[in-house]
């Protein structure tokens, strides 16, 4: 690692670098992250660790960053008129004249012929130690200007949603790098999915970055990425490339990627349709055979012991009407306690029962983590009558044997 005083003492061989950033509408580079380097011996190296190195004096880190920025915008300057410029900032800094100096940096190029409108300010919301609604106020003010706002590194470290949200981002930048560990956390994702709902709900575009191999574009694609950034991609250059560079190899990688998402949803159809048939042939003679519910569910348990672990039976507000129906060790007992319970509260429940409703057909739920076993299930919701629908939860030892259910 470089010495901060060789830095600072060879301010002049301080350049900025520039990340090319993809659409994933037009599969073109529609802005740059100004990223800061410096040139020692013809070799050129990264100033991250001295942006991050909290022992450094915040002004000395203005004094270099100030020196990246004002090359990169007068590089800018020539540039499609159109091209987003990503500019990272501290917001402790920035909260210390609440934003006026930096604002009056981006107003002095916009003088020059840089529309406010490119300015996309990055900011890391978990390292921010200040009032949350001073800096709100502050982002709302340069958001009247038409500058755009991203809170960056999500995903890596902790992050606050509700700050997050407090802060109504443009973009959220979500970092894919824990995805290349070799065992990722297995909440990881869901904690990703959690961030996806939350764009959509504040109106947020998702920008993946640090995308180093396929399989991270493959899932930054599949959930919501409208931007796309990462060495797999491009890597950072003191130059512009051209913008449709990528054009064609991207059309053709996002064909793949939708050839394999139709695949998938094919088979989970299928897979439905099958269970559906399997579960509408048992239901109605069991139904006429036995003497109480307690009877059929236990009957339908018994045949369905391959591939189900809990059954039972809810109204049409979501409570349940019967005893479950579990197996333990391979043996089907009652758990009569669930009796009374009601579920409406869990997600897309009463959605659910709507489509039964509406469809009078069975089908599965998304995979989801049981809250007694803990395990990956899906659950097989089938329409007994006009309030009364069937629940049969399958346990991930069978999902993992059907091509496609996982």
């Amino acid at each position: 690692m470089l010495d901060p005083l060789d830095i600072l003492t060879n301010i002049e061989d301080v350049i900025p670098y520039y990340q090319p950033i993809f659409s994933a509408e037009e599969q073109k580079v529609i802005g740059y992250e100004v990223l800061g380097r410096i040139q020692i011996d013809s070799e050129v190296q990264s100033l991250g660790p001295f942006f991050a190195d909290p022992s450094i004096p915040e002004e000395y880190k203005t004094e270099v960053d100030l020196k990246v920025i004002r090359q990169a915008l007068d590089h800018f300057v020539d540039s499609d008129r159109d091209l987003l410029i990503f500019m990272n900032q501290d917001a402790n800094v920035l909260m210390m004249d609440h934003g006026e100096g930096f604002l009056e940096l981006l107003m002095e190029y916009r003088d020059k012929g840089i529309e406010l409108n490119r300015f996309v300010i990055e900011i890391t919301e978990q390292n921010f130690e200040g009032d949350i609604e001073q800096l709100h106020h502050v982002l709302t003010y340069y958001r009247t200007y038409g500058i755009k706002i991203a809170v960056d590194n999500i995903g890596k470290g902790s992050s606050n949603l509700d700050r997050i949200a407090l802060l109504s981002p443009d973009l959220l930048k979500i970092d894919l790098q824990p995805l290349m560990q070799s065992s990722p956390s297995p909440s990881y994702e869901y904690v990703l999915y959690s961030i996806s709902l939350l764009a959509r709900k504040i109106g947020a575009a998702l920008l993946y970055e640090d995308i180093e191999a396929n399989f991270q574009l493959q899932y930054a694609w599949r959930n919501g990425g409208r931007y796309f950034q990462g060495q797999y991609l491009q890597l950072p250059r003191g130059r512009f490339i051209e913008r449709d560079l990528l054009k064609d190899r991207l059309k053709a990688e996002f064909h793949q990627f939708i050839i394999h998402e139709k695949k998938k949803l094919e088979i989970l159809y299928e897979h439905s349709e099958q269970f559906y048939k399997r579960v509408h042939q048992l239901v109605a003679p069991l139904k006429k055979a036995s003497q109480s519910d307690d009877d059929f569910l236990m009957t339908l348990g018994r045949e369905l012991t391959d591939c189900s672990f809990r059954i039972y039976m809810c109204n049409g507000d979501g409570f349940q009407v019967t005893k479950n129906v579990f197996k333990h060790e391979g043996t089907w007992m009652f758990q009569p306690e669930y009796i009374g319970k009601n579920w409406s509260w869990r997600p897309y429940f009463l959605e659910n029962i709507m489509r039964m409703r509406t469809m009078r057909k069975g089908f599965f739920s998304d995979l989801y983590s049981d809250i007694e076993t803990g395990e990956m299930i899906r659950t097989f919701s089938y329409p007994m009558d006009e309030e009364l629908y069937l629940f049969i939860d399958l346990p991930y030892s069978y999902l993992y044997e059907q091509d496609g259910l996982i």
